[in-house]
């Protein structure tokens, strides 16, 4: 691919922390590596769920790679004017809240470091202390449902076949008796009232996953909760199912409206920041950067606001995908950051011309 210029890692980590703050509102050392793809998302979330028990090893990146990137970062954030927290990862276990290592040594400055969060400098002390609180929350007890033929227990070697579920210690299975489980019922995904219900009344409650080999990814099956949890929440349901139906039916009404006027407001944004884009391009981009429930920056709080950073990053990630040959690229096997090296002169063109008019 030839060399690479020096200033193009800077602009990586830069790039990557905007990304991860339009996402959600915060950033640290570990969204940065994730967004930059030097930490795998799965491996993240594995670690989070207890199934890897330090994330260091599976971190890419050479020690000086690395160095350097966080270097870039810490100086983006005092550029940014961000505001650093120390939030440590935490999940629940049935006895404790565990907090969560990165290193494989414990290292407490270094730990320190992958712990502190970034938030803008702007927020009102109230929405920090709302923010750090909604960052701090462990996450949920979870319990897998298992996807190979057998797995056996750590503690009393009771062999868990393909749709057990388990329990993940320190790296160690457990079935749900060792885990102090078993006196909880399933209850599947499919009925939000009634689980949302069902967690308020149960004492204790786990979400149940399974890893989809398809997808890559760990996808929510249901919940255990207590038995009486179940029986509440059912009665509870059947009480006022007409009135949430009729709820429902107002909320998505409401639903379509607000995403009309968000894609109208947005497209009169961007043409305002582009007069040269066309009007009908404009509308495209509005509306498949709004659509709701796909993650894209256009319904990130920024891109909801009409930022114009959050626009920005939506018509460069339009233009690559529609107007260049970064999906060909893909395709063909590059990895997703050469190929965005490659196609970065033309986006900048294009870019160029809307901006001029």
């Amino acid at each position: 691919m030839g060399n690479k210029r020096p200033g193009d890692l800077k602009e990586r980590v830069e790039q990557a922390a905007d990304a991860a703050l339009q996402a959600s509102g915060s950033v640290g050392p570990l969204e940065l590596l994730m967004e930059m793809r030097l930490l795998a998302p799965s491996h993240f979330t594995s670690w989070r769920k207890g199934i890897i028990p330090a994330l260091e090893d599976v971190i890419q990146g050479s020690p000086e790679k690395l160095r350097r990137s966080f270097g870039h970062f810490q100086q983006w954030a005092r550029n940014r004017g961000m505001r650093p927290v120390k939030i440590p990862y935490q999940r629940n276990t049935p006895g404790d809240v565990v907090t969560l290592r990165v290193t494989l040594s414990g290292d407490p400055e270094r730990e320190d470091f992958f712990n502190k969060r970034y938030v803008p400098g702007e927020l009102s002390a109230a929405k920090t202390k709302q923010t750090v609180a909604k960052m701090s929350k462990p996450q949920d007890i979870v319990v897998f449902e298992t996807v190979r033929q057998s797995v056996i227990c750590s503690e009393c070697e009771t062999e868990l076949n393909k749709g057990d579920f388990l329990f993940m210690e320190k790296d160690r299975p457990l079935c749900l008796n060792c885990a102090d489980l078993n006196h909880l019922d399933f209850l599947p995904s499919g009925n939000a009232a009634l689980t949302r219900r069902a967690r308020k009344y149960s004492r204790l409650s786990a979400v149940v996953v399974r890893f989809a080999r398809a997808r890559k990814r760990y996808e929510r099956q249901g919940i255990l909760v207590e038995p009486d949890a179940i029986e509440k929440a059912e009665q509870e349901c059947l009480g006022d199912e007409d009135q949430r139906m009729a709820r429902r039916e107002r909320e998505a009404t409401r639903r379509v409206a607000q995403d009309e006027k968000l894609v109208d407001e947005m497209a009169q944004s961007i043409r305002r920041i582009y007069p040269g884009c066309p009007s009908e391009e404009a509308e495209k981009i509005a509306c498949h950067t709004a659509e709701r429930g796909s993650g894209r920056v256009g319904r990130s709080v920024p891109g909801r606001n009409l930022e114009e950073r959050a626009l920005e990053l939506a018509v460069a990630a339009w233009i690559r995908h529609r107007w260049t040959e970064y999906d060909e690229l893909l395709c063909s096997g590059h990895e997703r950051l050469d190929a965005r090296e490659l196609v970065r002169h033309k986006v900048r063109e294009i870019i160029g011309r809307w901006k001029d008019g």
